[in-house]
C-alpha cells in the first residue's frame, strides 16, 4: 500500500503539492485547480517536496504528475502578480522574488540526486513548459499540448527559455518562444521536449515501467550520472572528457561498482548498497 503525505503551504489550508510514496518511487501530484498555477504558495510547496526527496536516501525516483483536469501547469499565476502592481513599488520586489523562487525550483530539479519524470496529461504552459523541460524525462499523452505563449501578453518567456534551449534545437526553441503558439504532443517529441507519447489510459503504466526500471538501478551510479550529465553539457569538449573520465574513476571505486561488476561476472542480481 502506498504512503499518502500532504505537502502543504504555510499560507493555505489545502494541499498545494500531494505526495504519493510506493517504495523508492515518490509521486508529487500539482494540486492547484484548475490551471495548477505556480503561485508563490506553489512555488514553496514544490520547493518543500524536492527538498524533501533530495534529502531521502530511500526515494530512488521522482515522478511530477497533476491531479485531473485539462490542465498540467499554466504556468505564474498572473492575477496574483499583476495584483501586486498596487504595491509602493509597482510590483518590482513580488516579480524579483517570483522569478527568483521559479529559477531556484528548476535549478532544484536538475541538481536533485534523483531522476524526475514528467508525467503530462493536459496544457502545459510558460512555466508550465519550462518545468516539463526542466525535468530528465517527460511522458505525454496524446491529447497534451504545450506552449511558452508569454509573448501573447507582452511578456517574452525568457526564464522558460533557459531550460527549454537546453532541451530543444535552438530554431525550434525560438519558433515556440517568438510566435507564443501552442505544439502538440507528437511535435513536443520531435523537438526534443518529451521522450514519448502515449494514449491517457496507458499513462500511469508507461511512466511506472520506466521509474521501475530506473528505481532499480544502483542509485550511486544514477546519482553520479545525472550530475555529470549536466555538468559536463555545460564545458568545451576536452574539459567535458576530463571531467566524465575523473567522474567514471570515482564511479569505479563505489561499491555499487564494485557490487555490479561481480554480480555481472558472477552471473547473479546485484544487492545495491547506494554506496
Amino acid at each position: 500500500m502506498a504512503e499518502i503525505v500532504a505537502i502543504r503551504s504555510e499560507l493555505d489550508e489545502d494541499a498545494l503539492v500531494k505526495a504519493e510514496r510506493d517504495g523508492g518511487i515518490m509521486r508529487l501530484v500539482l494540486n492547484n485547480p484548475p490551471a495548477n498555477a505556480l503561485s508563490i504558495d506553489m512555488l514553496a510547496a514544490l520547493q518543500e517536496a524536492f527538498d524533501a526527496c533530495a534529502a531521502d536516501r530511500g526515494v530512488r525516483v521522482v515522478v511530477l504528475a497533476a491531479g485531473p483536469g485539462k490542465v498540467f501547469c499554466a504556468g505564474h499565476d498572473l492575477k496574483e502578480m499583476n495584483g501586486h502592481r498596487a504595491d509602493a513599488d509597482g510590483g518590482r520586489a513580488f516579480f524579483d522574488r517570483t522569478m527568483r523562487e521559479c529559477a531556484r525550483l528548476m535549478q532544484s530539479i536538475v541538481s536533485l540526486p534523483q531522476p524526475v519524470i514528467a508525467a503530462v496529461d493536459g496544457i502545459a504552459t510558460a512555466a508550465g513548459c519550462q518545468i516539463v523541460a526542466s525535468c530528465d524525462l517527460a511522458i505525454a499523452t496524446d491529447r497534451s499540448r504545450f506552449g511558452v505563449n508569454g509573448i501573447d501578453v507582452g511578456l517574452f518567456c525568457t526564464t522558460p527559455a533557459v531550460a527549454l534551449s537546453r532541451k530543444v534545437k535552438p530554431k525550434h526553441a525560438m519558433e515556440m518562444l517568438l510566435t507564443g503558439e501552442m505544439i502538440d504532443a507528437a511535435t513536443a517529441r520531435e523537438f526534443g521536449l518529451v521522450n514519448r507519447v502515449v494514449p491517457p489510459e496507458y499513462l500511469g503504466q508507461i511512466v511506472g515501467k520506466y521509474a521501475d526500471t530506473i528505481a532499480a538501478k544502483s542509485p550511486t551510479a544514477v546519482r553520479m550520472g545525472k550530475e555529470a550529465f549536466y555538468r559536463q553539457a555545460e564545458m568545451g569538449l576536452a574539459d567535458a572528457y576530463d571531467y566524465a573520465a575523473g567522474v567514471m574513476v570515482e564511479n569505479m571505486l563505489a561499491r555499487d561498482a564494485v557490487e555490479g561488476i561481480d554480480a555481472f561476472i558472477g552471473k547473479r542480481k546485484p544487492q545495491w548498497s547506494g554506496e
